[in-house]
């Protein structure tokens, strides 16, 4: 079968910083692959341009320009809060505000989002709401494990079910 719209899609990868070459940011087996629904809109639009029309068993390579994959780096998404932004009962819990932590939040529209600490001082602490990979070109190494079609409980959900798929 053939990787198209509203097919579950079971992956294994190997994704690199740049090229083949590049640093290892994370290994997909197929003991653990990555499952999904294909054209949702839930992945890189970019990244499921390079698999349709692929089929199971077979293996792909690509790369991903950063403006393919996250973007450049967002400078305005790099901030100052007060430190009172962490205050949970009544006290800032500075286990939580290290450097290099990456803190889940909400926007203003109460949106969930992650930023990073990039400083802490006694009256702000700077994050990095930027996707960890943005300004990163990527490199795909890997191989479809299997396609098949969705089942009417997967699209009325719009995400794959089952074994390495959203559980409810």
């Amino acid at each position: 079968m053939e990787i198209s719209k509203n097919k579950v899609v079971t992956l294994s990868y190997v994704l690199k910083l740049n090229d083949s070459q590049g640093e290892i940011v994370e290994t997909v087996t197929k003991d653990q692959p990555f499952v999904h629904m294909f054209g949702t809109g839930n992945l890189l639009e970019s990244f499921e341009q390079k698999l349709n029309g692929k089929k199971t068993g077979e293996l792909f390579e690509f790369a991903l320009t950063c403006n393919e994959a996250y973007g450049n780096v967002n400078v305005n998404a790099v901030v100052n809060l007060p430190i009172s932004t962490f205050i949970v009962d009544g006290k800032v819990d500075y286990n939580l505000l290290q450097i290099g932590n990456e803190i889940p939040m909400q926007n203003q529209d109460g949106q969930p989002l992650y930023g990073l600490v990039v400083s802490i001082d006694n009256q702000t602490v700077c994050m990095d709401f930027n996707h960890p990979l943005a300004g990163k070109n990527l490199h795909f190494d890997g191989e479809v494990i299997n396609v098949r079609e969705a089942t009417p409980e997967e699209l009325s959900h719009g995400h794959a079910h089952g074994v390495g798929g959203h559980a409810h």
